[in-house]
């Protein structure tokens, strides 16, 4: 089977990578304007396009935004379905992700259901942000 195919750190999104690897989900904010947190990672605000630009760890928090359960067999991914998802942040931006540690089904996948991240080492430079049901 081939291995995942992952994502090449490049200067600008090393900080995400290197926290992901550290367990942690880093974000950036704007220090200039109150655009908010933002995803993916950039080194300016979309907002202003300000350069001056904070990396800061994220709660983990989300919650199930949308999703599609995907059942064609993928070589990288196993046979088995998986839910390629968007989370809401709590930090407020959305990202793409999988779900994992839950049965694959719309009733287990509810919108708007608490989520936290996990992290996939990958290699020993690369962990993936997933995200699983929240505990409790």
């Amino acid at each position: 089977m081939p291995p995942r195919m992952l994502p090449e750190p490049t200067p600008e999104t090393r900080h995400f990578w290197d926290g992901c690897k550290a367990g942690e989900l880093r974000l950036q904010r704007c220090t200039e304007c109150d655009g908010g947190s933002y995803f993916p990672p950039r080194p300016f605000c979309p907002t202003c396009g300000s350069r001056k630009v904070e990396v800061y760890k994220a709660t983990g928090k989300a919650v199930l935004w949308s999703y599609v359960i995907n059942h064609r067999p993928r070589p990288d991914m196993g046979t088995e379905p998986y839910a390629i998802a968007v989370v809401q942040l709590e930090e407020g931006p959305r990202m793409m992700t999988n779900i994992v540690n839950c049965p694959q089904t719309p009733q287990a996948l509810q919108l708007d259901m608490p989520v936290t991240v996990s992290f996939a080492k990958q290699t020993d430079d690369i962990s993936l942000p997933l995200f699983e049901p929240a505990k409790g």
